[in-house]
Order: C-alpha cells, then sequence, then structure tokens
C-alpha cells in the first residue's frame, strides 16, 4: 500500500486503522455469508493465527507490524508501485496485473478500476 497523508496522521496510524477497519469489515461478512465455501476453513486458519495471542479476541487477520518506507525518489516509488502491481502475478492469481480486480494497476494501464486512483 502506498499512503499519503494531508494531515497529521502518520503512516502508523493510517496503517494501524486500516488494518482495523478492514479486518472488522472483511470478518464481518466472512462470518455471515453461507455461500463463501471457504468460509470455514478460513476461519479456522485466522482464529488459528491468533490463538496464542493474549491481545487476540478471535481472529488474526494482518500479520503483526508493519515496515513503512518514506519514498522520495519517483523512481523508488516506481519499484515500490510494480512490486504491488506484481505481486497477485507472482502469486499466479492473474496473469496481468491490471487484471487484479482491486489493483491499481488497471488505472496506470488507462483502464478505470474499481477504486478510485490518483495517479502519480
Amino acid at each position: 500500500m502506498i499512503v499519503s497523508s494531508g494531515t497529521e496522521a502518520t503512516v502508523s496510524d493510517i496503517l494501524r486503522d486500516f488494518k482495523k477497519f478492514t479486518s472488522k469489515r472483511i470478518m464481518a461478512e466472512l462470518e455471515t455469508d453461507p455461500q463463501e465455501s471457504r468460509r470455514e476453513w478460513m476461519l479456522d486458519r485466522f482464529r488459528f493465527a491468533g490463538a496464542n495471542d493474549k491481545k487476540i479476541s478471535k481472529y488474526r487477520f494482518w500479520q503483526e507490524g508493519n515496515h513503512p518506507e518514506l519514498i522520495y525518489l519517483h523512481d523508488f516509488f516506481l519499484q515500490k508501485l510494480n512490486y504491488i502491481h506484481n505481486n497477485p502475478v507472482k502469486q499466479e492469481i492473474v496473469a496481468r496485473q491490471e487484471d487484479y480486480l482491486y489493483s491499481s494497476a488497471v488505472s496506470y494501464a488507462g483502464d478505470k478500476g474499481l477504486l478510485e486512483v490518483i495517479l502519480v
């Protein structure tokens, strides 16, 4: 994820809030969606991941910690952007970067994706 804050919020604040919001929404959806074929398997995996952590009440969705890097140079930005866009290809989820539904790669390829993207 590449973020920029126009406020006094730090990158750590943004990541904390992003992880909290997304984990709650995704887990709530997963718990209530009977049509998700991998539902029980995924819930079991998330439950197991949080089982030995006293801070976790039920599930661990995100890995502990983060490793933010400040981006000052355009070349470094492009390197990180390409790394992020290439992850679904590397994991063989899609054949091309812009085919991943929730990626900004489609916007950088000149089309309109599901998410609003500010091109840099």
